[in-house]
């Protein structure tokens, strides 16, 4: 892997997502939107990487991402996903929900719609309308869905101002993050070790299925789902492991694997190669897992000087009669053959590593050491 670019920026970053490339393009990405959080003032930011990496016209190194445009946040920014090309979506640990519109002519940022009551508490020893803040935010455009402390999921639509439908007591335990499974279908993580499965076709206020670890209650923080396979969900939470789950097969996971050494705070696939998962953690590291079926054989990625590389085996249910082909990598049922190759991008150990984003060649992640680190050369 090449070099990974660290740019100083002082605010703490919670928050770092690629802009979408429109589909069918064959560019790579070059503009990222980072969020802060526990800052004086916090910001919604956008960020072009440009030339990275280029020599400039005096023959010097151009490592840096420039700052484009930013806009004032209220609260800490709790979650940031791209709505569209030119929409950014937030969430604040004011409970509010802000549709940010990129202006590219004049490079500005300005509001185009917020919610401001998408959350509160109620219930015996809560204010009569204190804010909880908004967790996670999920985006299948129209669709915008939203979850958060107080355990209620809210759908909005882009350009209605009313949230278009509400489960008021979802959960009696924080949720923390949010993804959809297919655009009726979410999947949300708690603060009690469950993942629930709301179908919105579905009238009632119940989840149409719940998966957990026996017996653990360990929270967790973050989710994802195969971009090819919906069945196939990656977790982690508070105790730093990875769990891939089948949602097709019972209610355990399908493998847990050992990873960070404190909190998990966000896991991805790679979203057109996910043989290939990233992971980011409190304590300080971000790691890429590569599944791919070949790890042993193959010259690896990032294998160059090996650094932190580490190989793990781990057992999985028996799922006989699927045909081996129609298999996630991250199913594999022979586990002599499930190696997964485990490298370190970080080259030290920093604060913690609230967030990260991959797409295509390019890899961004940000950090309680008010820095932002990006690569673009995440397979070479």
């Amino acid at each position: 892997m090449e070099e990974i670019y660290a740019k100083f920026v002082s605010q703490k970053i919670s928050k770092t997502r690629w802009r979408p490339v429109p589909p069918g393009s064959l560019q790579t990405t070059e503009t990222f939107a980072t969020g802060s959080w526990d800052n004086e003032e916090n910001y919604v930011s956008l960020w072009s990487i440009g030339d990275f990496g280029n020599l400039d016209s005096d023959g010097g190194f151009e490592g840096d991402h420039q700052l484009l445009c930013d806009i004032r946040h209220h609260g800490d920014v709790m979650d940031l996903q791209f709505f569209d090309q030119e929409r950014i979506v937030a969430a604040s640990s004011t409970g509010c929900v802000t549709v940010f519109l990129h202006h590219p002519n004049n490079q500005t940022l300005s509001v185009t719609q917020q919610w401001t009551a998408a959350r509160h508490h109620t219930g015996p020893g809560s204010p009569s309308c204190s804010s909880a803040p908004c967790t996670g935010i999920a985006c299948s455009n129209p669709e915008i869905v939203t979850v958060g402390e107080d355990g209620r999921i809210n759908l909005f639509r882009a350009d209605h101002k009313e949230a278009i439908r509400t489960i008021d007591n979802a959960d009696s335990s924080t949720l923390h993050a949010v993804t959809f499974l297919r655009t009726p279908e979410i999947l949300t993580v708690n603060s009690i070790g469950q993942l629930k499965i709301w179908d919105f076709r579905q009238q009632g206020n119940e989840p149409s299925q719940i998966l957990s670890l026996t017996g653990d209650r360990v929270p967790l923080h973050c989710v994802d789902r195969h971009p090819n396979q919906q069945h196939v969900v990656a977790t982690g939470g508070q105790d730093g492991m990875l769990s891939i789950w089948d949602v097709r097969q019972g209610t355990m996971p399908v493998s847990l694997l050992k990873a960070h050494e404190a909190e998990m705070w966000e896991v991805h696939f790679h979203p057109s190669n996910p043989d290939h998962l990233f992971t980011c953690s409190e304590d300080g590291s971000l790691w890429h897992w590569d599944a791919s079926t070949d790890v042993p054989e193959k010259s690896s990625l990032f294998y160059q000087g090996g650094r932190n590389s580490t190989f793990l085996s781990h057992s999985i249910s028996n799922q006989a009669n699927v045909h081996q082909s129609l298999i996630s990598s991250w199913l594999i049922t022979d586990p002599t053959k499930d190696r997964i190759e485990i490298t370190s991008l970080l080259p030290n150990r920093t604060l913690s590593v609230n967030s990260l984003d991959v797409l295509g060649p390019c890899l961004v992640c940000g950090t309680d050491a008010e820095a932002i680190y990006v690569t673009r050369q995440l397979f070479s």
